[in-house]
């Protein structure tokens, strides 16, 4: 299920894909980046980032949960990698999970940051994501 957007765009309209297994979650954050102009495909299983991905959509970022049922964000970062999708996506765990162990896991499997749910409100979320991708679009 996918929200499209036609409000006034941000600096630059990223095509996102967000993974999480609490739909009041995915809704939240489908709108918050969908008011920012942003495109986004939402998912609840990693099975469904891979179809969305092999179907033609190309993200710019995927946010992801660390913690879900079956395969685990750490498994997504591995499938993601493996479709060696073009240009390569950057990477964002949105998580509660907080062990050190836990980040450089994600940063060994090529996260490219990581967000403490817990500690940031859905509009900082939104920041924080869309300033990693411009970070990287810079380079």
């Amino acid at each position: 299920m996918g929200y499209n957007c036609d409000m006034e765009t941000t600096a630059h309209a990223y095509r996102i894909i967000l993974l999480d297994d609490d739909r009041f979650l995915l809704d939240m954050y489908s709108l918050k980046f969908s008011q920012g102009g942003h495109t986004v495909q939402v998912c609840l299983s990693v099975d469904e980032v891979v179809e969305a991905i092999k179907s033609g959509f190309t993200p710019d970022i995927v946010v992801f949960d660390l913690v879900m049922p079956g395969k685990d964000g750490f498994d997504l970062l591995r499938e993601v990698q493996a479709l060696a999708v073009s240009p390569k996506p950057v990477m964002i765990a949105l998580t509660n999970q907080v062990t050190d162990e836990e980040k450089r896991k994600t940063q060994e499997l090529g996260a490219d940051a990581f967000i403490v749910k817990a500690s940031a409100i859905p509009s900082e979320v939104v920041n924080m994501v869309v300033e990693a991708a411009a970070k990287r679009h810079k380079a």
